[in-house]
């Protein structure tokens, strides 16, 4: 198994060396994978499955064919995925209502986009008001933020949402046993969901966290494993629910917790950013240098190496991926397990449940946890390293800044854009290895990247968010960013963070008067991993993007759904799907839509 960060091939090694199994060992366990399963051809929605179409057995039990079992499980997945990301949105919208506001003319501009009141209580209830619509009322999120051109494609399409929680509903009920067999509507409803996920979830998530921290600016740090003190009581975060995590951090950073935390041994408190919610706290380091936090020093498939090292007191949870293999890690290691949201709750950890109400009484119980936990673990040393990254890049710097960009676009100093987005798997090649890959072959060809999720922290602990990515880079990215003092790729931060580099798309798509799928921007998830992945890609399908992901996302065992997402989706959206592993071939056929889309814009 390769892992592309060195500090993580010796933490599996580490890990390996106690006799505990982390998903790089456990990987290789599960091979050969089962070929019904890989092409989304299995059925097990009744009691007559598991049902596997082959050339002998083209139809189910009760009937179903290749194509439309793929189609319901594809549009399950994507229900799930939007199903998750919702529940995250619907947190930060109830902590909205209950925080100090630390951006006010952010939150005043939200507002008067969405044209209610300017006042936290007002926009929290109109988030909520929208995700608890029926599917017959419009979501007025997406009807306000999307882009006209882009409105007149979905009301021709059909695919304008209700509200996010009767589509999710809907696309569950359609998948269930003898209903909805139509391939064309189960496919419509997915691109309905990618816009549930994109203008609901993602979008009012960042830009209510942002009134809630304050929008990020543009920060250099330093972080990484190495930059990980085991003489602090060290608290890693996992999840995606960053209003929930700001208790935790203010708390820990008191005086009255440090205090504790000495007189038990200890120099103090840290929290270790780890997973998408390290991410985005890391990308407000405007807002958060100065506390506890250190930064992230993990993606997902770094957590239970991470935990393994003995580095680390306690995991507060309250959203994936918080992998079920920590049960066991944390056992042998003494590392205290806990969820503040029942949705985290692994076997074997305490359950504290945030309430906006008592956010500050359930972050004193998770500190004083973790001090406690100090006691009794064995003191590793100091491992791994660090890397500078500057973070902070926001769809409002690209705005400020979109003259500038389209400028050496136009000169072709920069072809265009790569966002290289979401997990990382071990699918892919490896921990890491394909988006390390894939983005020394977009820079070497002058286009830029700009990243959100767990790709980020990859992009990050291999250098290229500092000048160390200049090695990798082409003469023109090296020539605006460094005249700019940017890195040659643009941290955005968590996944959730998709949707500020959306955004940015439609500033540039103004600026220009032309539609979103008519810019040199492609879209990559080269090794994603969660359902919430698979909802991002249905934004980027929605939007009008070039997608790109590996691996297949189940679908191939259908001709129809294979044809319809890589050849006829054009023709609607003006998107496209396509499934490759090789860095090479994915970024000629990146470079080359990236070159026919400037010749049209006669660049």
């Amino acid at each position: 198994m390769e892992v592309a960060n060195p500090d993580f091939r010796e933490l599996v090694e580490i890990a390996k060396g106690k006799g505990l199994d982390t998903p790089h060992t456990r990987f290789e366990k599960q091979q050969p994978k089962c070929k019904f399963g890989k092409s989304g051809v299995c059925c097990s929605m009744c009691s007559e499955g598991p049902c596997r179409i082959t050339e002998k057995s083209p139809y189910g039990v009760c009937g179903l064919n290749a194509d439309q079992i793929v189609a319901k499980n594809f549009l399950r997945r994507v229900a799930a995925g939007t199903a998750c990301y919702i529940h995250v949105c619907e947190n930060t919208a109830r902590a909205l209502a209950y925080a100090e506001v630390k951006d006010e003319r952010k939150l005043r501009e939200v507002c008067e986009t969405l044209g209610i009141e300017p006042n936290a209580v007002a926009l929290s209830e109109f988030v909520l008001n929208d995700i608890y619509k029926p599917r017959w009322e419009e979501s007025e999120i997406v009807r306000k933020l999307a882009p006209e051109k882009r409105l007149e494609v979905y009301r021709r399409l059909g695919i304008l949402p209700g509200g996010a929680k009767a589509e999710i509903v809907d696309a569950l009920v359609k998948t269930s046993t003898n209903l909805n067999a139509n391939v064309v509507d189960m496919l419509l409803h997915v691109l309905r969901l990618g816009l549930t996920v994109g203008y609901v979830a993602l979008r009012m998530n960042v830009w209510m966290n942002d009134a809630i921290f304050g929008t990020p600016s543009i920060e250099t740090l330093e972080s990484g494993v190495g930059a990980i003190d085991p003489n602090y009581v060290n608290i890693m975060t996992t999840g995606h629910q960053s209003a929930l995590q700001k208790a935790v951090i203010e708390v820990a950073s008191s005086e009255k917790m440090q205090k504790l935390a000495r007189d038990v041994g200890a120099k103090g408190v840290r929290v270790i950013g780890a997973t998408c919610v390290g991410q985005d706290l890391q990308s407000r380091w405007n807002a958060l240098k100065g506390t506890c936090f250190i930064g992230q020093c993990a993606n997902n498939f770094g957590t239970e190496p991470l935990v393994a090292s003995g580095l680390i007191d306690a995991v507060v949870s309250e959203f994936n991926c918080t992998f079920p293999g920590l049960t066991r890690i944390a056992k042998s290691e003494g590392v205290k397990l806990i969820a503040i949201d029942d949705v985290a709750l692994l076997e074997g950890a305490e359950l504290v449940s945030w309430s906006p109400e008592k956010a500050k009484e359930v972050a004193e119980r998770v500190v004083e946890l973790a001090i406690d936990s100090f006691k009794e673990r064995s003191r590793a040393e100091r491992r791994g390293t660090t890397k500078k990254a500057t973070v902070g890049f926001t769809e409002e710097f690209v705005r400020e800044n979109a003259d500038k960009i389209l400028e050496v676009i136009a000169e072709g100093k920069i072809k265009g854009v790569a966002a290289v987005v979401g997990c990382s798997n071990l699918t892919s090649g490896g921990h890491d290895v394909l988006i390390r890959d894939l983005t020394k072959e977009l820079l070497r060809r002058d286009i830029l990247v700009w990243s959100a999720g767990c790709s980020s922290y990859a992009l990050q602990s291999l250098g290229f968010m500092s000048e160390e990515g200049f090695e990798h880079a082409g003469d023109g990215i090296r020539e605006v960013c460094g005249e700019l003092g940017l890195p040659p790729v643009w941290d955005f931060g968590m996944c959730m963070s998709i949707a500020r580099i959306e955004l940015s798309a439609e500033y540039i798509a103004e600026r220009l008067g032309v539609d979103l799928p008519d810019l040199p921007v492609v879209v990559s998830a080269p090794q994603w991993l969660e359902e919430q992945a698979l909802g991002d890609g249905a934004f980027a399908l929605s939007c009008g993007f070039l997608l790109h992901v590996y691996p297949d996302p189940f679908v191939k065992g259908s001709k129809l759904v294979t044809r319809i997402l890589t050849e006829e989706l054009p023709s609607l959206t003006g998107g496209r799907l396509f499934v490759e592993r090789d860095a090479v071939k994915i970024a000629d056929v990146m470079e080359r839509h990236i070159e026919e889309k400037r010749k049209k814009l006669g660049l």
